[in-house]
C-alpha cells in the first residue's frame, strides 16, 4: 500500500516539477538513501555566508555523510557525477566544515558521497560513497 502511495506522489511531483530535474533528483536520492538505512537530517543546507549548499546531510551508521545529488534527463552527455568538479568540491567542503563544527561532529567521522540520478523510466540511481576528500 505504501509503495502505491509513493508511486502516486512521484507521478504528481513529476507532473508539477516537470522541468525541475534537480528537485526531482533530490527527492529520488532522499528516498533511495532512506531505503539504504540512512537517516536524513538536513536538505539544502546553506552556509551562513551564503556560499555553498549541501543537497543532503545524512547519518549512515556512525558516519555523517554530506551528499551531492546530480541529476540528468539522460546520460547522453556523460555520467551526472562527472559534473562535480574541484570548485564544487571546495564549496561543499566549506559548507560541510561549517555544518560539522556547528553540530559538534568530529571531522574524521564525516565523508562526502555523490548520488547520480538519470531520469529514465524507471529512474537510475547510483550511490558513490567516499567520492572525494
Amino acid at each position: 500500500m505504501l509503495g502505491l502511495l509513493y508511486r502516486a506522489a512521484d507521478a504528481l511531483r513529476r507532473r508539477s516539477l516537470r522541468h525541475d530535474h534537480g528537485r526531482i533528483g533530490e527527492d529520488l536520492a532522499h528516498r533511495y538513501l532512506r531505503g539504504q538505512g540512512c537517516i536524513i537530517v538536513a536538505r539544502n543546507y546553506r552556509r551562513r555566508a551564503g556560499q555553498g549548499e549541501i543537497d543532503l546531510v545524512a547519518w549512515h551508521g556512525p558516519v555523517l555523510v554530506f551528499v551531492e545529488v546530480k541529476t540528468r534527463a539522460s546520460d547522453a552527455f556523460g555520467a551526472p557525477e562527472t559534473a562535480v568538479d574541484q570548485e564544487k568540491r571546495t564549496s561543499l567542503q566549506y559548507a560541510a566544515r561549517e555544518y560539522a563544527r556547528r553540530a559538534g561532529i568530529d571531522w574524521d567521522k564525516t565523508r562526502f558521497d555523490i548520488v547520480s540520478v538519470v531520469l529514465t523510466r524507471p529512474p537510475q540511481v547510483e550511490w558513490t560513497r567516499d567520492a572525494f576528500l
